[in-house]
């Protein structure tokens, strides 16, 4: 099929938004380890497979945002922005893990409008090296009761061994079977995993795709027991 083609009904199939969230977590706790520094490098060192996965799917025009959540929880980049225009700035840690409250954000924008209803499937990535201070549940409930929230494909990355995997697996809302979090125990995963997840979740959103089977490829191994979270 050519983008210029149409789908059945008249509707053209190219350019089609596709909304693209990172939705970070930055409480107290990514201060240890630099893990709040990797985090920014991670992301920033993803862009460019990010910009390749876009181009590869023509038929979508992918719009990327970024929400931060520690006291409360904020856009860090509010505007959809088209992947190629795409510039990152650092995020901070603060204290507490409000994700619950990132969520219901997110819901928000998960409504028509603002999302349109010829959109293709809006990619979630929930990264977390710790447990909900708020009350996850209601976050979570906002979004699903959101069709485009149900219809999203939701990821997730778990920075270290203190992120809490349960929660992280009812935002997935599959069996770890079918897809459980990636697991990122130093800087070097981190970078391999976030890339992953952007790569893959932009291919999965194809109308009739699905995403790939997590990276399983052996890391290095860290000689530096302080590089492990």
């Amino acid at each position: 099929m050519t983008p210029e083609m149409k789908m059945p009904g008249g509707d053209k199939f190219a350019g089609r938004p596709l909304h693209f969230i990172w939705i970070l977590d930055c409480s107290g706790s990514m201060k240890a380890n630099g893990k709040i520094q990797a985090l920014n490098t991670a992301i920033r060192e993803a862009i460019p497979a990010l910009q390749k996965a876009a181009r590869d799917n023509p038929e979508a025009e992918v719009l990327v945002r970024a929400l931060r959540f520690s006291r409360g929880a904020q856009w860090h980049i509010a505007v959809p922005t088209p992947v190629d225009e795409l510039r990152w700035e650092d995020v901070t840690a603060d204290a507490h893990t409000d994700m619950g409250k990132a969520l219901a954000l997110v819901a928000e924008e998960m409504k028509v409008p603002p999302m349109k209803p010829r959109s293709l499937p809006p990619v979630l990535v929930l990264i977390s090296d710790g447990q909900p201070t708020d009350d996850f549940s209601v976050g979570l409930k906002k979004l699903m009761e959101q069709p485009w929230g149900r219809a999203a494909v939701r990821l997730a990355i778990a920075i270290g061994q203190d992120a809490d995997l349960d929660v992280l697996q009812r935002f997935i809302g599959m069996s770890p079977d079918e897809r459980a979090p990636l697991q990122a125990d130093n800087a070097e995963m981190l970078v391999e995993n976030i890339r992953w997840a952007s790569t893959m979740g932009i291919a999965g959103a194809k109308p009739g795709s699905a995403v790939a089977p997590a990276p399983t490829k052996p890391m290095a191994p860290v000689n530096d027991p302080g590089e492990v979270w």
